[in-house]
C-alpha cells in the first residue's frame, strides 16, 4: 500500500480535487481534518456531502458524536486501522485535509511528552476557576513559557492549562519538549500542497461562509445543541465557536461572522506556515477566478506531482504573508 497526501489550507477545494485525483492512484481517501470526525457537524466543516462520500469511500469522517472529546492518538490509532484494511483490499491512501496535527503525528509519531500528575492537574483547574485565577496562570505562563503563549489563543483554556501543566509536572516547557519532536520536517511520501493566490483565499473563505448560512448553518447548530450539545473540543470549531456566541446573545450575526471569517484566515497562514516547514512537499500553483483552471486539469497535475514528483515550486504570493 502507498501513502499519498493532498494537502493544502481551508478553503483550497482539497475535496473536489481528491474524487479526482483518488481513482486514478487506486486509493480511498482518508479524511486528515480534526473536524470531519464528528457527526452532525456538516455545513461548517464544509464536510462532503452525500453524492461526493458515494463516488469515492471515505474513512476517518463521522466517528463520533460532537459532545464526545477526540484526540490526535485516536485518530492516529484509526488510521492505521483503515490503512491495514486498505493494505488487505490492494488499494492506496490518499490523506486528504489540512490539520497539520494529524499530518506531524502519522510522518512522526506521536509527541512523547511525560504524563502530568494527576494533583497537579486538578490544582490548575482549581486555579483557573478561582477568581482572578485565569489571569494568573497566564501570567505565569508568560514566564515559564512565552512561546506558547504566543501561538495559543487566549481563549483556548485547554492548550494553556496543558502548558502550565506540563511544566509544572517536569520542570521544562510544551515548547521545549515539542522542540525535539519537531526536528527533520520531513514527509518522506508522495505529498502535495495547492497553494492559491492570498486575496483569492480570503475571498475564497468570505464566500464560503456566506454560503455555509444560506443553506442553513445556525440550524445545524441550533439542532445539535438540541440533542446533546457540543464537547470540549468540537466547541472550539472555527465558525461554530463565533455562532454559539451569536445564538447565546453575545454577537449580532454580522460581528460573528465577521470574527468567524477573520479567525479562519488566521488559522489560514498558520496552516501554510507549518505545511512550508516541509522541505519536500510539492506545490500545485492554483490561479484567481479571472484565469481559472479546470478540476480536471489541477487533479492531473497533481497526479503527475505524486507519481513522478516533478512539481513547480510555489509563487511567493502566498496566502501566510497576509496580514488581517
Amino acid at each position: 500500500m502507498t501513502r499519498y497526501f493532498l494537502l493544502g489550507p481551508t478553503a483550497s477545494g482539497k475535496t473536489a480535487i481528491a474524487l479526482e485525483v483518488a481513482p486514478a492512484l487506486n486509493s480511498e481517501i482518508l479524511s486528515m481534518d480534526s473536524m470531519l470526525v464528528y457527526q452532525q457537524m456538516d455545513l461548517g466543516t464544509a464536510k462532503p456531502n452525500a453524492q461526493e462520500l458515494a463516488e469515492v469511500p471515505h474513512h476517518l469522517i463521522d466517528m463520533v458524536p460532537p459532545q464526545e472529546d477526540f484526540s490526535v492518538a485516536r485518530w492516529l490509532q484509526s488510521a492505521e486501522q483503515t490503512e491495514n484494511e486498505l493494505n488487505q483490499r490492494g488499494k492506496n491512501a490518499l490523506y486528504v485535509g489540512g490539520t497539520n496535527l494529524y499530518l506531524k503525528a502519522l510522518t512522526a509519531g506521536l509527541l512523547q511528552v511525560p504524563d502530568c500528575e494527576p494533583e497537579i492537574r486538578q490544582q490548575v483547574r482549581r486555579e483557573w476557576d478561582a477568581e482572578g485565577g485565569a489571569e494568573a496562570l497566564v501570567r505565569e505562563l508568560q514566564q515559564v513559557d512565552p512561546q506558547l503563549l504566543q501561538k495559543v489563543h487566549p481563549n483556548d483554556a485547554q492548550r494553556l492549562l496543558r502548558g502550565i501543566e506540563v511544566y509544572r509536572s517536569t520542570g521544562r516547557s510544551l515548547t521545549d519538549w515539542q522542540s525535539q519532536w519537531h526536528g527533520q520536517d520531513q514527509i518522506n511520501e508522495p505529498a502535495v500542497a495547492l497553494n492559491w493566490p492570498r486575496e483569492v483565499l480570503r475571498e475564497r473563505v468570505a464566500i464560503r461562509f456566506e454560503q455555509m448560512l444560506q443553506l442553513g448553518f445556525l440550524d445545524e447548530i441550533q439542532s445539535i445543541q438540541a440533542t446533546g450539545g457540543f464537547g470540549r473540543t468540537a466547541a472550539k470549531a472555527l465558525g461554530y465557536r463565533q455562532m454559539l456566541d451569536h445564538l447565546n446573545g453575545s454577537s449580532t450575526l454580522e460581528a460573528a461572522q465577521q470574527s468567524a471569517i477573520t479567525l479562519t484566515r488566521t488559522y489560514i497562514r498558520r496552516q501554510m506556515t507549518w505545511l512550508r516547514s516541509f522541505p519536500d512537499l510539492q506545490w500545485v500553483q492554483m490561479t484567481n477566478d479571472e484565469n481559472p483552471r479546470s478540476t480536471t486539469d489541477v487533479a492531473a497535475e497533481v497526479i503527475r506531482c505524486l507519481t513522478q514528483a516533478t512539481c513547480a515550486a510555489p509563487e511567493t504570493n502566498s496566502v501566510e504573508t497576509s496580514h488581517d
